[in-house]
């Protein structure tokens, strides 16, 4: 409790008596100081009450009418005199000019010396600061057994209690957690923005919300954030309110670095079954149990691969990323990832409506990591028989190239050029193709091209041949030639097979 004018003249043991300016008896006093300088306002810093036996106010009522301005314009908490040994009397001009500007003006009586004024304000601030210690004792004890009883939500009601705020918990994504107040307010969207802007806090920051202030305290130690903590309180913020921010931080990291890790643990289980699920040579009816096994969401599922270098190396990172893109939920803790020969797979929820994909989240979140991939592949599964088909089909979608590819999306030929394994792939294009191609080299002949081109436009040899910039009899003839080359007409089996050939010929 701050110590007022009023205050200090009711201290027990003090003789001081109000003289003038009564309405300014609510000024705090920060300390006793006592001068005999003319104008002492230069080694004053403001909240002082100044004590003089009226050395330097100045003979003249001019000095004195400017000395008690001075100190009254220096932001000083008052004026005390004590009499009878330079001055027997309070010049006039003095308690006048104090009542005009409602600046307390005292006199010290009787046995009180200067000294015992100046440590009775002393002693005041130091019981204050004791207290005050000891409430933030208390209250750390409190948000102690309160985190080991009702884990977030405990610290956050013992931290509101002790700073008279309002505190919430965010999640990495910004959302919020956890509130102390179970309820939505006004100054909940300016810590959410803050948490998902690019210039993301980090460490203790501190902004205004009207005449309140308000706290962020990221989470976790290195890295990305667990999350953050929020606390809108009285401003400016006191030491001893960042004190027990800071203590709540630490009780709420521990607790998210615990479950972090618990989490971590119970992934690389599922991860072994997942992997089982998935390999080749499990037995078919293993499909049947999967549900019970994994305990996966309900279906349908996004199965999504990851091709990395080191996919074993991503399974933290991935549980990691699921959890807070998902946030504290039950389908996040029903996810599965595993890593497979070249890949991670994960088994995510399907949300058919949802743009972006979790999938493509995941692998945004995925790039960062060491080894992270650039490039992630998914398939939908309708029901856990489905998930090893799913998985080989997004890896084959991920071959398609840097970014997220759904298989849904793919456009169909190139799934089917890139479920070719390359060497087929070769010794398909060199049978169909292989002829032409050794004809064009040898006679700089363009049948291949012109084959391409005629394609195409759907066998239109007008179209093709205006593309080429030649008469339609030129194509015709390269069209005989083509058929001549290879030994076999331009049927309509003959052009799908060029088709493949050419398409193949050209993504490889």
């Amino acid at each position: 409790m701050a110590l007022t004018v009023g205050g200090l003249v009711e201290l027990p043991g003090l003789q001081v008596r109000v003289v003038a300016g009564r309405s300014g008896l609510g000024r705090e006093v920060r300390w006793a100081h006592v001068t005999e300088l003319a104008d002492p306002v230069p080694w004053l810093r403001g909240g002082e009450l100044v004590l003089t036996v009226g050395l330097g106010i100045g003979a003249s009522e001019h000095e004195q009418r400017e000395y008690v301005h001075r100190l009254f314009d220096a932001g000083c908490a008052g004026l005390g005199f004590a009499l009878d040994t330079w001055i027997e009397r309070i010049p006039p001009v003095v308690p006048r000019v104090a009542e005009e500007l409602g600046f307390p003006l005292l006199q010290v009586e009787g046995e009180t010396p200067f000294i015992a004024v100046v440590e009775a304000v002393a002693d005041h601030h130091a019981r204050a600061r004791l207290r005050e210690q000891q409430r933030v004792l208390t209250a750390q004890d409190a948000m102690v057994r309160a985190a080991l009883r009702a884990g977030f939500r405990g610290v956050l009601h013992e931290l509101a209690g002790a700073t008279e705020g309002d505190a919430v918990l965010l999640d990495p994504n910004g959302m919020i957690r956890e509130t102390s107040a179970q309820a939505e307010r006004p100054w909940h969207a300016a810590v959410r923005t803050a948490a998902t802007s690019g210039a993301r806090p980090h460490g203790m920051t501190v902004f205004q919300d009207g005449d309140a202030a308000v706290l962020m305290q990221s989470l976790g130690m290195s890295g990305n954030a667990l999350g953050w903590l929020a606390l809108r309180c009285a401003s400016p913020v006191s030491s001893h309110t960042r004190v027990l921010a800071n203590h709540a931080a630490s009780l709420l990291a521990v607790d998210l670095q615990r479950s972090r890790a618990a989490r971590r643990e119970r992934n690389r289980g599922r991860a072994r079954s997942l992997a089982l699920l998935l390999d080749d040579a499990a037995p078919a009816h293993l499909a049947e149990h999967a549900p019970a096994l994994l305990a996966l969401p309900a279906a349908p599922y996004e199965v999504a691969a990851y091709p990395a270098r080191r996919p074993e190396d991503l399974l933290d990172p991935a549980a990691d990323a699921v959890h807070d893109l998902m946030g504290d939920t039950a389908a996040a803790e029903r996810t599965a990832v595993c890593a497979v020969p070249g890949a991670l797979v994960a088994v995510l929820p399907e949300f058919a409506e949802a743009r972006p994909r979790l999938g493509e989240r995941l692998l945004e979140a995925l790039r960062g990591a060491a080894h992270g991939p650039d490039r992630a592949g998914a398939c939908a599964a309708r029901d856990a028989a489905e998930l090893r088909t799913a998985a080989l089909r997004a890896q084959r979608a991920a071959a398609v190239g840097p970014g997220y590819h759904h298989a849904d999306d793919v456009d169909a030929w190139s799934l089917l050029r890139r479920s070719i394994p390359r060497a087929a792939a070769e010794e398909f294009t060199t049978r169909v193709l292989g002829r032409l191609r050794e004809h064009d080299e040898r006679n700089g002949s363009a049948l291949l091209v012109s084959l391409r081109r005629y394609l195409e436009r759907d066998a239109n040899i007008e179209a093709a041949a205006r593309d080429l910039g030649v008469h339609r009899n030129t194509l015709r003839t390269r069209l005989r030639a083509a058929e001549r080359v290879s030994g076999t007409p331009l049927t309509a089996r003959h052009r799908m097979e060029l088709a493949l050939a050419l398409s193949l010929d050209e993504g490889y």
